[in-house]
């Protein structure tokens, strides 16, 4: 592995605040010897306090203007109206120990042109290349191009607790309540209008 394949991207986890690369500057610019130090050999890719990204292709790109972390698409695609497509980013991540990536809409897509994402949690496991889900809640098909900030990487905290399996729950006044359990809901008369 090169060393500019792998960039290491600082991570304050207690206040989830990021300090990112500059977005305007092509990756390759980042592999100044001063970045090179903060580059990482394969074999440390252990549970990290920073975010670690590799890029597939020389042509993946890093987006980062604050907190949290853009995903740019990596190939032209339609996303069909009232659909769904996959979008590739062609990079991978290492989260922080302690922590999960959240991929997460854009407000502009969502308000704007109705697309959403899906199956956002990235497992401090995965290795593979990052995905975003689109769906495309609008009647008209939706054109993202390479180089288009799709998703939005939130590093999230997460507690992963020991599982224990008990013959009985304890009880609480909702109980087995489902859906608008707690909303009042069950308390409306329609009778009357």
């Amino acid at each position: 592995m090169r060393t500019k394949d792998v960039l290491v991207i600082s991570i304050l986890t207690r206040s989830g605040i990021s300090t990112p690369t500059d977005a305007s500057t092509p990756l390759d610019d980042y592999t100044t010897a001063q970045e090179e130090k903060k580059c990482a050999p394969e074999a440390s890719l252990a549970p990290t306090s920073n975010l670690l990204i590799k890029r597939h292709p020389e042509k993946a790109r890093v987006l980062s203007r604050g907190s949290p972390l853009a995903l740019l698409n990596a190939e032209d695609k339609i996303i069909p109206a009232h659909g769904k497509a996959l979008i590739d980013t062609q990079i991978s991540i290492v989260v922080p120990a302690g922590t999960y990536g959240r991929v997460a809409p854009r407000s502009e897509f969502a308000s704007r042109f109705m697309i959403d994402t899906g199956a956002g949690v990235i497992d401090a496991d995965y290795r593979g290349i990052v995905f975003v889900l689109l769906f495309n809640l609008s009647d008209k098909d939706f054109g993202v191009k390479e180089g288009d900030r799709i998703a939005q990487l939130i590093v999230e905290r997460i507690y992963t607790p020991e599982i224990l399996e008990v013959k009985d729950l304890d009880e609480t006044l909702r109980g087995p309540g489902g859906f608008g359990s707690t909303g009042g809901h069950n308390n409306l008369d329609v009778s009357s209008s």
